[in-house]
């Protein structure tokens, strides 16, 4: 098994280590013809709560302040428009859809200035009834303001498409941004984790509609088809130095985002594993995704890249995507839950960063970098969802809490009128504790479980498979019901359809948590009988299992303890 790959530090320039990940469905690619964008939020210190606002009508000279998403820290005031639509989560009333995941890019177009990533989308799904009208929004923000955040990818989509931009400043004090974006074709699949994956531009001239001309002179981007960019993006690159050959070579990827090892291996790896799921020939990628290219030619080329998107071998459903979105790599050389860093109980805990560096024995000047693996689903997860956005039907926001793979995703309808109590925001944060939020529920059943994975994980999946089988029932007749009352009786029916069922997942977690501390307190196993713990004739406790560890591990510490 692959476990931890060995890099030496003259090879490789080290990045930050960027988080989230991003996985797009179309249309005629669903299973059931919605569109399917999924998030996970991946920051240590980040609370998991459901956000929400309601639609609302705003006086002239209105204004709307902006603060960072990440820190908190106040950036300004835009005017506010007329209305703004109801958000719930990462959608709104009109089901579009926003999710992002961070790679950085060049330093020397970042900038502090402007409006920051996260709150471009909240604004965004405030102001737009489609993809492409967010888009516009976002675009004419950072045109009007400046971009204050890092290189981002954005997955972006309504009932109809969807669609991914990759976007990163123009540098301090300037507004506009470097960006593209490009519509996924309804048939395809796609995937972003931390690494900018828009390469190539079409080439030649297009026709344009009048509503594409419109938007070329609006956002003095190009429009060709299907895609968009903005208009002095080449020549940007080709003034900052990043790109010197014909236009029909550039690659905005290349420019903005060149790789490097964690790039591949921390970063590709996570879409290669979700594209491995729907096709069967992904396993030619493998070198490329985990880096191994890169490293055996000293960093100078990375492969054959992955596709933007792929078409699926089958039509894929949203209930995949919730699995996709708690993969730990299983089934291949990376699965995070296997080697002597998992320890004896197969851990997919990780103490410290994704990495460590140790200096050589024998020459104490070389130093050498390792780094783990980093599957989709991840312990610093601090919520993730699955957005499915259906034609004709209500969207429904499947939404879960810390570690996917840990978790449960709750159906939240894309019009209810608030959020359940365990989700809300304000119930608690990441230092202080509510025995009533559902993120501090799921982080305590989770951390208890990293302990002992291998023995502990199969009660936790089978929780996590009666809930799902249980919603995926209930689904049609939630619709029927709902599509046989008004809009206000309706919306009134989902929100508490949704809040009662947050609710009772929570309190299920709950006892699960007491079932899987008592069942293996101290190191040992309870022993059960027909369903519960078994006591002895006169009602007393039976003595418990008493597991050695496995004997892989244990002749890995046999020469550390004394011995006969």
């Amino acid at each position: 098994m692959r476990k931890i790959l060995l890099v030496g530090l003259m090879a490789v320039c080290v990045m930050p280590v960027w988080c989230c990940t991003n996985f797009i469905v179309g249309k005629n690619a669903s299973a059931d013809g919605s569109t399917i964008i999924s998030y996970a939020a991946d920051s240590y210190g980040m609370y998991g709560f459901l956000h929400f606002s309601p639609a609302a009508d705003w006086p002239d000279g209105s204004v709307r302040e902006v603060f960072d998403w990440d820190t908190g820290r106040p950036l300004g005031s835009i005017p506010q428009v007329a209305h703004t639509y109801k958000v719930v989560g990462n959608t709104n009333e009109h089901q579009v859809t926003i999710g992002e995941t961070t790679w950085g890019g060049r330093e020397a177009l970042w900038d502090t200035v402007g409006i920051d990533y996260g709150s471009l989308i909240y604004i965004a799904l405030e102001r737009s009834k489609t993809a492409r009208e967010a888009i516009e929004c976002m675009i004419s923000l950072v045109n009007e303001f400046g971009y204050a955040s890092e290189g981002e990818s954005f997955s972006i989509g309504d009932p109809n498409e969807v669609w991914v931009m990759d976007l990163i400043g123009k540098g301090a004090g300037q507004k506009g941004a470097n960006w593209v974006a490009v519509r996924i074709p309804d048939e395809a699949i796609c995937g972003h984790a931390n690494q900018a994956r828009i390469t190539q531009l079409p080439q030649g001239k297009a026709k344009l509609t009048k509503e594409q001309k419109r938007l070329q002179k609006k956002l003095n981007c190009v429009c060709h088809g299907d895609w968009l960019w903005d208009k002095n993006l080449i020549a940007a690159a080709r003034e900052k130095g990043y790109f010197s050959g014909k236009d029909a070579d550039f690659n905005f990827q290349a420019a903005f985002n060149p790789f490097d090892f964690t790039g591949l291996y921390v970063c590709e790896a996570r879409v290669w594993s979700f594209f491995r799921h729907f096709s069967s020939e992904m396993e030619p990628y493998f070198d490329y995704a985990t880096g191994a290219t890169y490293l055996a030619t000293g960093g100078k080329d990375a492969g054959t890249p992955m596709p933007l998107w792929i078409i699926p071998e089958r039509k894929v459903s949203v209930q995949d995507i919730k699995e996709c979105m708690r993969d730990e790599y299983q089934g291949t050389p990376l699965d995070i839950t296997q080697g002597t860093d998992a320890g004896p109980w197969n851990s997919k805990l990780r103490f410290g960063s994704l990495g460590f560096k140790l200096k050589d024995t024998e020459d104490t000047t070389k130093t050498t970098q390792y780094w783990y693996e980093r599957p989709t689903a991840t312990q610093q997860t601090a919520w993730s969802f699955v957005s499915q956005m259906r034609n004709g039907k209500r969207g429904v926001f499947w939404f879960g809490v810390d570690d996917a793979a840990c978790s449960c995703y709750v159906p939240m309808y894309s019009c209810i009128n608030h959020v359940p109590e365990c989700f809300a925001e304000g119930n608690g944060d990441s230092y202080t504790f509510s025995p009533t939020s559902a993120w501090w529920t799921f982080n305590i059943v989770a951390n208890w479980a990293y302990t002992k994975y291998s023995r502990m994980y199969p009660h936790i999946r089978e929780m996590q498979s009666i809930w799902d089988d249980k919603f995926n029932a209930q689904q049609a007749g939630v619709d029927e019901q709902a599509a046989g009352l008004s809009e206000e009786e309706a919306c009134a029916f989902l929100t508490s359809y949704s809040c009662a069922q947050a609710e009772n997942v929570v309190a299920d977690w709950q006892r699960l948590g007491i079932y899987l501390m008592t069942k293996f307190l101290d190191g040992q196993e309870r022993k059960e009988e027909n369903g519960q713990f078994k006591r002895n004739p006169y009602g007393h406790s039976c003595g418990p299992n008493r597991l050695p560890m496995p004997e892989k591990f244990l002749r890995l510490v046999a020469d550390e303890v004394i011995h006969e």
